[in-house]
């Protein structure tokens, strides 16, 4: 594939990026970059694409393998005849080694599912932003990118579908294949719309349907199904309340207190979940909670864990159970917003891990009778005072929280949970003993440890950003200092806890506020304090990694357009580039 020339910031759209966890169905608008332009605000670029060129690899840059690339991504090869039902991890590994069908992942940043390429060949990215300026051999970036005020990730992926320059090239991509499949398209943000795209050109969208994970992303309609098979969530009630007066009467009537959390059906990173437990806290937070439905809840004293699934035709397989970073001020300006995940042995004892494990299955066979399949990533809180376990909520997507299941020793014992999704979209059939490997991840997961952090800018600047981290492996040297030590594609050669991987987000000639994304970084090791069932706090080392991460970082201050509030009070986190879901 060519190599992009550097990106010029004059030409450069401000498709907003982000760590979405938590997605809102509702697309949400964002506020305009900081700077003053010349180009008109444009909209999303219509649906029917225009001409597109062929597209040639230009003299030269035809790729080849490189340092750090696995045999995954090699020259096409003549199709290979495989047996059309999996019955082992052995034929499953050698089937994606020897896939000739062409995958895409789309989207804002490549994320989600980076270093997805060492496990299956024909794997690509198309992603609006490049980390690695065209260095990276699987991942393609547009060059022409004319200036749009994108709302939603959704919106980003919609773009790069119909982009003359993204349909050219995987035009070229299905000559070489020579096999006639049709082009496979995965990605976290995308709607009806998308759907119409894909169908348009020509793609296999390999999703669920738009209009089926919009209703299970309700976090009422997820509670409901849970209790229709025994998943219980925190005590609640739903209704609709209008006032502090109605509120009180709706919890007392449920036994559920004053102290209290309200959850709106959509919600992304925290930022529509409210605690309430006084008028004042009410009145602060009524017009966001007054006239539709609502999920209350007792408060209580909770860890979070999240946990991946994927539900297949042969049951349901339950990835490994992670801590989840929330609302450190160092990290994320919003209170109680996602910004990293932690696997460790201890995050779950074996007793409340087997539970826990055993609410996902249950709600992933339910999620089978609505006609789901595939990936999805589910919050499960456990009670600190009383050990209960309770769902918390679905995200029926790709979750950022893959960075971490896609390098245990569980992904290495078997394959990446990720490609027990694949195998539900592939011509294949499989008859895989899901028990087993169930058994096998949770073993596994007792002895790994990974971190990963979302670091965003929590101070209240408007700049344009002139250098910032670049991409690549970094390392603690003698003096105990972070230095960048080599450019690399993805984590998964990290050793110890005295070497990290950052993915830069945002960098020269992109703005940062406050609530922008800079980066994520992921490293070996516990990135909080404490034991499970205790406040947690950032560790020593993880203070130093964000200090060294963000000390890269200087710009030119911009004033906001007259009569706009600047984006500094927006979470851009449904707007996604790394979703965590």
């Amino acid at each position: 594939m060519s190599t992009p020339p550097s990106r010029r910031p004059a030409a450069k759209a401000t498709a907003k990026k982000a760590t979405a966890k938590k997605t809102t169905a509702k697309k949400t608008s964002a506020k305009k970059a900081p700077a003053p332009r010349t180009t008109k605000k444009a909209a999303p670029e219509p649906v029917t694409p225009e001409p597109v060129e062929e597209y040639h690899e230009p003299p030269g840059t035809e790729p080849v393998p490189t340092l750090g690339t696995d045999a995954a991504f090699a020259p096409a090869a003549p199709p290979v005849p495989r047996r059309r039902t999996l019955r082992n991890m052995s034929e499953v590994r050698h089937f994606f080694r020897t896939n000739d069908v062409p995958v895409y992942f789309i989207g804002a940043t490549p994320f989600n599912l980076l270093g997805l390429d060492r496990w299956v060949r024909n794997f690509t990215y198309v992603t609006y932003y490049d980390a690695w300026d065209g260095a990276h051999p699987r991942v393609f970036t547009p060059t022409n990118k004319p200036y749009v005020e994108f709302e939603s990730g959704e919106d980003i992926n919609n773009w790069l579908l119909c982009n003359a320059e993204v349909r050219a090239f995987i035009a070229a991509r299905q000559a070489q294949t020579g096999t006639g499949e049709r082009p496979k398209i995965a990605m976290v943000f995308f709607d009806e719309e998308t759907e119409r795209i894909c169908d348009e050109l020509g793609y296999d969208l390999i999703l669920p349907s738009a209009e089926l994970r919009t209703r299970l992303d309700s976090k009422l309609v997820t509670t409901r199904l849970g209790n229709e098979v025994g998943v219980p969530s925190v005590p609640n009630v739903m209704a609709s309340v209008d006032s502090w007066d109605q509120l009180v009467a709706a919890a007392e009537d449920a036994g559920l207190g004053t102290d209290l959390v309200v959850q709106t059906a959509y919600g992304d990173s925290g930022k529509t979940t409210f605690f309430i437990a006084s008028e004042a806290d009410w009145t602060a937070h009524a017009d966001d909670i007054v006239g539709e439905e609502v999920k209350v809840m007792k408060r209580i004293d909770n860890r979070p864990v999240a946990v991946e699934a994927v539900l297949t035709s042969c049951g349901t397989v339950v990835g490994p159970f992670m801590s989840e970073l929330t609302g450190h001020r160092k990290l994320t300006p919003y209170r109680g917003g996602w910004c990293g995940n932690e696997m460790y042995p201890e995050v779950l004892t074996g007793e409340l891990r087997a539970r826990a494990a055993d609410l996902v299955r249950r709600l992933g066979d339910r999620l089978g009778q609505e006609g789901y399949r595939g990936f999805f990533e589910v919050d499960v809180l456990v009670d600190v005072d009383t050990d209960e376990v309770y769902l918390g909520e679905l995200n029926p997507r790709i979750s950022g929280a893959s960075a971490i299941t896609n390098v245990t020793a569980g992904a290495y014992a078997d394959v990446p949970l990720f490609l027990f999704h694949l195998l539900e979209y592939l011509d294949v059939e499989i008859d895989l003993d899901v028990d087993e490997i169930n058994e096998r991840w949770q073993e596994l997961a007792a002895v790994d440890l990974w971190s990963q952090m979302i670091i965003k800018e929590t101070s209240p600047v408007v700049e344009l950003i002139g250098t910032a981290a670049p991409t690549g492996q970094y390392t603690l040297d003698a003096s105990g200092a972070l230095v960048f030590r080599r450019a690399a594609l993805d984590w998964h050669q990290l050793q110890n806890e005295s070497e990290a991987f950052f993915l830069r987000i945002y960098g020269p000639g992109d703005y940062r506020w406050k609530g922008a994304d800079l980066g994520v970084l992921v490293t070996k090791g516990r990135l909080q304090t404490g034991r499970p069932g205790e406040p947690a706090g950032l560790t020593i080392r993880a203070r130093h990694l964000i200090d060294s991460i963000r000390a890269q970082y200087s710009g030119t201050p911009m004033m906001p357009p007259a009569g706009s509030a600047g984006p500094g009070e927006t979470d851009l986190t449904s707007v996604g580039s790394v979703g965590k879901g």
